[in-house]
């Protein structure tokens, strides 16, 4: 089990070039399965004698102990991918997971800023301390790209693009784009550049755009962190993270007519399904507005 496992995470990192973020939570998810499998099958056990059974067994005991249905369907697509591999491989027969359903999702509207509470949040870092200049640059780029967080502090002063405004981004599995920053985004990003140039040597010599105080790049969770300051100064939902940055920046952009294919391109999402959750947004809010405002609703 255990060498079947490593040969499919080495095939993750080095023949699907998959990130290190994407590795560990492979590795996480199928390490649980592991330690069941072997539990019920015992210390011997090979791939060879998982079977559909066997994977049932593991779902039920995942929901027994309360994992939500996104947790369960993520372990189940784990396990499905590990077992393709295993296939290819000549290590099993057959795929355990062959028609298998996960859990039926709970349908989710995504959480959004409105058009006001981002200008807040954007107005929140105030003064002309550098690392000031460094937050207000980081929320502006956040809502003008829509960029996921991990998308944003893997950004490098060779991606970008200030003149003619656009950011060379890696998203999911590496997958490179081209993303747009607006007049604002710009503006604050010079700025920070400035402030950046004069902050020594350390930070000279580093080839991220966004530092922390050390001269380090910074972590996705030094972003939430900060985030969370500025959403206390500016009086905003604590709930909010840095995606819902995207989630607003996608959902004010088809509020305002844009076509679903550019935003789909600008998100870098693979499917149209994935983008058409914020078309669910606009529509709820056409339905709220007619409940509350018709005679006749």
């Amino acid at each position: 089990m255990d060498q079947a496992l490593a040969e499919f995470l080495r095939h993750l990192g080095l023949e699907r070039n998959a990130s290190t973020h994407t590795v560990k939570s492979y590795r996480e998810d199928l390490t649980q399965a592991m330690a069941f499998f072997v539990e019920k099958l015992g210390p011997r056990s090979t791939p060879r004698d998982l079977t559909t059974r066997t994977v049932r067994a593991y779902l039920a005991w995942l929901s027994e102990q309360g994992y939500a249905k996104t947790t369960i369907a993520r372990r189940l697509a784990a396990l499905r991918s590990w077992f393709r591999f295993l296939c290819r491989q000549g290590m099993i027969d057959a795929n355990p997971c062959e028609g298998l359903r996960g859990p039926r999702q709970d349908k989710k509207l995504p959480h959004f800023l409105t058009q006001e509470e981002v200008e807040r949040l954007l107005a929140a870092p105030r003064g002309n301390d550098p690392f000031a200049q460094r937050d207000r640059a980081i929320l502006e780029t956040l809502y003008s790209t829509g960029m996921r967080v991990a998308e944003l502090v893997g950004v490098n002063l060779d991606d970008l693009d200030l003149e003619s405004g656009f950011v060379t981004t890696r998203g999911k599995g590496r997958r490179e784009r081209l993303v747009l920053l607006g007049e604002p985004a710009k503006r604050a990003l010079t700025t920070w550049l400035q402030a950046r140039s004069i902050l020594g040597e350390t930070f000279k010599n580093q080839p991220a755009i966004f530092l922390n105080q050390r001269g380090s790049r910074l972590t996705t969770r030094s972003v939430g962190r900060l985030l969370e300051r500025y959403l206390a100064i500016a009086g905003l939902d604590p709930r909010t993270s840095p995606h819902t940055l995207r989630h607003s920046f996608a959902t004010h952009l088809l509020d305002a007519g844009a076509d679903i294919r550019g935003v789909q391109e600008l998100l870098g999402h693979r499917s149209l399904s994935s983008t058409q959750i914020y078309t669910h947004v606009s529509t709820q809010r056409l339905h709220d507005c007619y409940q509350k405002a018709h005679p006749r609703a």
